[in-house]
């Protein structure tokens, strides 16, 4: 044997000390290579300790459960296997005759349905309570309701028309009668920037002590998830519980994050503990991923009220290209949808806070400028967003504060509520923001903050970009932290800053000569609106987010149903094509995949690759550097070590050099574990094989093997071996050359080969088992590659 760590997928990359045994136990000449790659001291005396405690285990017999899980956090599932059982069960449906097979079919599918409708109506649900929780604890650090603690400002002042003055709301100053200006405005600053530090920090408490997988947006999870990749710990219960509290606590603290992102990953959670009450979920990945895709947009829908927006934004960002998955999607989207409208959390029977209905009025043909213009600025905004992020969670993994992530949350939010209480725009909640940027002026419903004033857009645009400017320093730093935190709402409010400063810049240039033959199609009374403000903070944040995000068709169909205008869609999609053009100039990866490729989740894009005349050996592991079993030289006490290593995911089984097969490492664990034996000395001495064997005296293995994989040969172009991993869901292809193993490609590799522009590769990975315990954030990373020279 020989070992070469991108073999066949690694799990465990600090284990290399198990691809070799003491040297005192007999082995092959391959196996010595082995023992001569590793370093000794340390690792020869943890392999001793190991070895001994393995001895034990197997002389008092096997010691883990038979009936645990198929696969381990960290792998990726055989698709093949998944897709054959679920087909077995519709053909054994099949085998029966009169009412079973009318009645059984339906109960089957019934399964589904029961976890579509459970899902949407909790996603609905949860929504509606996080948005009135959020509006509650935000509101309550700027003062409270006098004949209600529970209400929010809006909830108390319900019934005013806007600009009155609401009597029953009272600002904390107020409320205990402070007399003089200067100590009135150091007890409200005071007061903000206190609850927001407690209200971020028991959410990063909660999130570091017991659900470390509740942290960030989730986003790239659950579309590594769908691609197969197996993390059943980022799907739990009480990662669902810790994510929800937590949510509602970071987003009412201020912090530049927002819910749309995280109610995804909620909505997936519910769906999952939904299944578990079902043995056709908890024993078929396939099916769970069907379920989880349809969970997905419902998170979608409640996060922007848009239903359609968010099916197509499953087709679109998760791959959800199948049709019934598609169908099943759009249910649960719309229940989810019907639940939130009939909750009705703001009160208003909308669906989102900023909904907003654009000018009827057709837009002119010199708008496409000033449209443009953002579009471009989304895109260079948002390339820009997604390099300093990614260079701030690389800094923040090496740097002096990896191992005091509750010191960063509060000191952020210290710093971030101190100056948001400094600036108009960023002290009132993102949400109430967007909404008013959203709008159009109008005189019967007051004047938010001086953006109607006419006579100072000089002013309200600096206040605007200075937001702006703020809001991206924010985002930067705060997504990634350890709190549950989406970056949608904060991208959107700095792209409807931007679209509202540029919308008041053409209007002032109206103003001023509208006798202008660029302003030929507006009216010639300068009173007379010709400008929208409004629709260019739309067009902004479309542009904007389509910049940090890279959507697309999702993108428009959202922003259309949240803003109601058909006759406007051209200028949104317009806006969506300039910033994807632009941002893709500066690198091809979205926020999204980013994360993805920090993290090494085993994800294929479906983006088209080309190569440069290069074969399937540019990123083949050679035979000469795969840990293989020869199954006429194996014995038991080898492939003990082989298991137990779980540093790769599986083997490949050769006949001298002939290919006989692969078998998988949870496989030949469980296989192995099933044995007693009496002695230690028994392991050496049995011997084993893959190839049945009439009357052969050791252990038959033969079972473990998996079904006949694709063979290629070396001169395959490296572009038709990545289009056969993107199409067919494979884990690995072999390459042999008349029968004999020249080498193996596994989907680890593939990634390799789609992410070799991303300098930050693999700089976050964390070993699923210790990042479910919370074990990465007690502990320095001695080496953020995983991937050893």
């Amino acid at each position: 044997m020989s070992v070469d760590a991108h073999s066949a997928g690694q799990i465990a990359p600090e284990r290399q000390a198990w691809a070799s045994w003491d040297s005192n136990t007999s082995h092959s000449k391959d196996s010595a290579e082995i023992h001569n790659r590793v370093e000794h001291d340390a690792e020869d005396a943890l392999l001793r300790e190991e070895m001994s405690t393995l001895d034990d285990e197997y002389t008092s017999g096997p010691k883990v459960r038979q009936d645990g899980p198929r696969y381990v956090d960290g792998e990726t599932i055989d698709w093949y296997k998944e897709e054959a059982s679920s087909r077995a069960e519709v053909q054994h449906f099949q085998t029966y005759r009169g009412l079973r097979r009318l009645v059984l079919p339906l109960l089957a599918a019934s399964k589904f349905w029961f976890v579509i409708v459970v899902t949407g109506v909790g996603v609905g649900v949860v929504g509606a309570f996080l948005d009135i929780l959020v509006a509650w604890l935000g509101d309550l650090r700027v003062g409270r309701c006098t004949y209600g603690f529970f209400y929010s400002q809006s909830q108390c002042c319900k019934g005013y028309d806007a600009g009155e003055i609401c009597l029953e709301w009272k600002a904390w100053s107020q409320w205990f009668n402070v007399p003089s200006l200067g100590l009135q405005s150091l007890l409200q600053s005071f007061i903000y920037v206190f609850l927001a530090v407690a209200f971020a920090s028991v959410a990063a408490y909660f999130v570091k002590m017991h659900a470390p997988y509740a942290f960030h947006t989730g986003i790239p999870e659950i579309k590594a998830i769908l691609g197969g990749y197996v993390l059943d710990s980022f799907l739990g219960p009480w990662t669902l519980l810790i994510k929800a509290v937590g949510l509602a606590l970071a987003v009412a603290s201020g912090l530049s994050l927002g819910k749309e992102g995280p109610l995804v990953h909620i909505a997936c959670c519910m769906a999952f503990v939904a299944s578990r009450f079902f043995k056709a979920f908890r024993e078929n990945e396939a099916e769970k991923r069907r379920i989880l895709a349809a969970a997905a947009t419902a998170g979608v829908s409640v996060a922007f009220g848009s239903p359609l927006g968010g099916v197509i934004f499953g087709i679109e960002e998760l791959d959800t290209y199948h049709e019934d998955v598609a169908w099943r999607a759009f249910v649960t989207s719309v229940i989810a949808a019907v639940t939130l409208q009939y909750m009705d959390p703001f009160g208003t029977s909308k669906l989102v806070l900023f909904g907003v209905t654009a000018s009827s009025e057709p837009w002119k043909a010199f708008e496409l400028i000033p449209w443009l213009f953002l579009g471009v600025m989304g895109g260079l905004l948002g390339a820009l967003l997604i390099r300093m992020n990614v260079a701030m969670a690389v800094y923040r993994r090496n740097g002096p504060l990896y191992e005091w992530p509750l010191l960063e949350v509060i000191g952020v939010t210290a710093v971030t509520a101190a100056v948001s209480y400094l600036v108009v725009f960023l002290r009132v909640p993102t949400a109430e923001l967007v909404a008013n940027l959203f709008l159009e002026c109008d005189a019967s419903k007051g004047d938010y903050h001086g953006l109607c004033n006419l006579d100072a857009i000089s002013e309200t645009v600096f206040l605007l970009l200075l937001t702006a400017a703020l809001k991206i320093v924010f985002t930067i730093v705060t997504f990634g932290m350890m709190i549950p935190a989406g970056i949608f709402l904060p991208t959107i409010a700095i792209g409807a800053c931007l679209g509202r400063a540029v919308g008041l810049i053409v209007q002032g240039i109206h103003r001023a000569h509208p006798g202008a033959w660029l302003f030929s199609a507006c009216p010639p009374d300068p009173t007379v609106r010709c400008i929208s403000p409004g629709f260019y903070s739309v067009i902004g944040a479309t542009a904007m987010l389509g910049g940090v995000t890279r959507m697309t068709v999702s993108l428009v169909v959202i922003m259309f149903e949240l803003t109601g205008a058909l006759s406007h869609v051209l200028p949104i999609m317009i806006a969506v094509m300039s910033s994807k053009w632009v941002a893709d100039a500066f690198g091809k990866e979205g926020i999204y995949a980013s994360w993805i490729a920090m993290r090494d989740y085993p994800w294929l894009s479906g983006a088209e690759y080309k190569d440069s005349g290069e074969t399937a050996e540019r990123c083949m592991t050679s035979i000469e550097n795969l840990v293989t079993i020869d199954s006429d030289d194996c014995n038991l006490h080898d492939l003990v070590i082989l298991a137990r290593a779980r540093q790769f995911h599986g083997y490949p089984v050769v006949k001298g050099k002939t290919l006989i097969g692969y078998v998988t490492n949870q496989r030949l664990y469980e296989a192995i574990e099933s044995r007693r034996f009496d002695s230690p000395d028994v392991l050496q001495r049995t011997r084993c094989t893959f190839v049945r064997k009439p009357l052969f005296d050791g252990v038959d293995l033969s079972e473990t093997l998996e079904p006949p994989s694709i063979n290629l040969r070396n001169e395959v172009s490296l572009e038709l071996v990545v289009l056969m991993f993107q199409k067919l869901n494979l884990r690995y292809i072999m390459f042999s050359r008349e029968g004999c193993l020249t080498g193996m490609v596994t989907k680890k590799d593939i990634v390799s080969v789609m992410t070799s522009q991303f300098e930050q590769r693999a700089a976050l990975y964390e070993d699923p088992a210790e990042f479910a315990r919370g074990a990465v954030w007690r502990r320095k990373p001695q080496n953020s590659n995983p991937h050893p020279p």
